[in-house]
């Protein structure tokens, strides 16, 4: 096996912190010690791919049936005593013509994926398969582009033109859409005793984007109501073989996990919605040009980046801060409530940027520490560009140019050698000066939270409107009411999340 001592992944010290909580919710207290990578062993990577074809095959039933993901990697951990590893990754065999991986598992070997330097991101968003791109207008849209590309820069400018000039509607917009949407919710549970959050999320989700983005109210257009349910056909068809289903084990591993939807079945719904975006946006279209995208191409470019990105990120996102908040109990949602409407209250009864930003730690923090439990994205992926080394907290070990890694992130997130209580829903870990040392172990955005995403790396382009949104929605649940129930199911792409109690704001 060939590599580069000199070419190493991590500078040569490395600080690594374990933060300590006060009991009673108080301030976090930080130790750090420096750890020299220089100075870890060198090991060979453990583990092996198998047998062709049934080595990956066995790997991909215990990854979705016979362990499930969580522990397919934990399990693998225990066996091989390193965070870092060889294994075989879904789908494999047909989807994928090469299902094999070095697996990094730690907060110290991830950020490796970050580095544009060291690692290729080139057609590796979903994994180590491309979707087929009849699904994206016949174009590699931004996602599946490589930062050294040549329309990587330009189509990422085009995105963040899109977000910061319709940033004003922001706020309205998504307080109106909301509010809407916990109407709704009021209404089902005097009616039912329950409601589904997740089909109405899916809903207010694209009303709020269609509405900020492009002022197009979709129940207007073309499309009436059918968005959010061709939006999530489309999504299954890219990502149908990384989902369990719940269908019986030998029909949805054969159907979904062994070949290709045919794009061919959805292609109707993604010409709908073509055409909706081709009227709905008309002047970020108009721009295209300026930044040295054709037309066609920005379209389908903020058709994904709307689509797959944004609706399908806050699909997956709002369920999950619901589902924590809720399981958090009335005391933490007492402070929650006392601290927005306080803010509201000082900025002049209204939600501002501002409040958002300095006057809501908590929801700040809030939203971070279910970013870092369950992030949207939970694996990234990377092809290392030349022969180099990568550090774990105890190891170094030799990858080969053209190796795929991939980081399980909600691993890397809970790591116990950087988080006290890794594993536990901590709402005030991100508050104060200590707290926000540890911004720079959240990743969710393929990058730490203390970094900006430019048109040259490959962090989210969406990644302050995620944050903004999701602590908007926290806003706006606690003027509403002092506290609320929930149950919770399974569900292939979200937590199911069934609103039970909703108590109206009483002060």
């Amino acid at each position: 096996m060939l590599f580069s001592s000199a070419s190493s992944a991590f500078p040569p010290s490395v600080a690594l912190c374990r933060v300590r909580y006060r009991g009673g919710g108080g301030a976090a207290s930080a130790t750090c010690s420096p750890l020299s990578s220089a100075d870890l062993p060198l090991r060979h990577i453990p583990g092996d791919y198998g047998l062709p074809f049934l080595g990956p095959l066995c790997d991909r039933l215990a990854y979705f049936y016979f362990e499930g993901r969580d522990q397919f990697f934990r399990s693998r951990i225990r066996r091989y005593g390193s965070t870092v590893f060889r294994v075989n990754l879904p789908p494999g065999p047909f989807v994928a013509p090469d299902p094999r991986v070095v697996a990094l598992l730690d907060a110290a070997s991830f950020p490796v994926l970050f580095d544009a330097s060291l690692v290729d991101k080139r057609d590796l968003f979903t994994g180590n398969f491309l979707p087929s791109t009849d699904l994206t207008g016949s174009f590699r849209v931004l996602s599946y582009l490589d930062p050294a590309e040549p329309n990587h820069a330009p189509l990422k400018r085009l995105l963040f033109f899109l977000l910061a000039s319709h940033r004003h509607a922001l706020v309205l917009e998504f307080r109106r859409a909301y509010g809407a949407l916990f109407d709704a919710m009021e209404v089902g549970i005097a009616k039912e005793g329950k409601a589904d959050f997740g089909a109405a999320n899916d809903r207010a989700a694209f009303d709020f984007l269609s509405q900020c983005l492009f002022g197009v109210d979709p129940a207007r257009s073309s499309l009436v109501l059918d968005g959010p349910r061709l939006i999530n056909k489309w999504l299954l068809f890219q990502i149908g073989p990384l989902l369990k289903l719940g269908l019986p084990a030998y029909l949805e591993d054969f159907l979904l996990h062994s070949f290709r939807l045919p794009p061919a079945l959805v292609r109707a719904d993604y010409t709908r919605l073509v055409e909706f975006f081709r009227d709905s946006a008309g002047p970020a279209l108009d721009e295209a040009k300026r930044f040295g995208v054709s037309r066609d191409e920005a379209l389908h470019n903020v058709l994904f980046a709307v689509c797959f990105n944004g609706f399908g990120g806050i699909k997956f996102l709002f369920p999950s801060i619901i589902k924590w908040l809720g399981r958090s109990g009335a005391r933490l949602h007492g402070r929650i409530a006392e601290e927005v409407r306080s803010a509201v209250r000082d900025a002049g009864g209204e939600v501002t940027f501002r409040s958002l930003e300095s006057a809501m730690p908590l929801v700040r923090s809030v939203v971070y520490e279910v970013l870092r439990m369950e992030p949207p994205v939970p694996l990234q992926y990377g092809r290392a560009k030349r022969d180099m080394e990568v550090a774990s907290h105890d190891a170094r070990f030799p990858v080969r140019a053209g190796e795929v890694l991939v980081g399980y992130q909600p691993l890397a997130t809970r790591d116990p050698r950087v988080f006290e209580r890794a594993e536990e829903f901590v709402a005030e870990r991100f508050v104060g000066a200590e707290g926000e040392a540890l911004l720079r172990h959240v990743v969710w955005s393929n990058g730490p939270e203390t970094e900006t995403s430019t048109a040259e790396n490959k962090q989210c382009a969406g990644k302050e409107f995620v944050v903004t949104v999701a602590r908007l929605l926290v806003a706006e649940l606690f003027l509403r009411y002092d506290s609320f129930e929930i149950e919770v199911g399974p569900s292939p792409v979200a937590a199911a999340v069934r609103l039970t109690s909703l108590k109206r704001a009483t002060f």
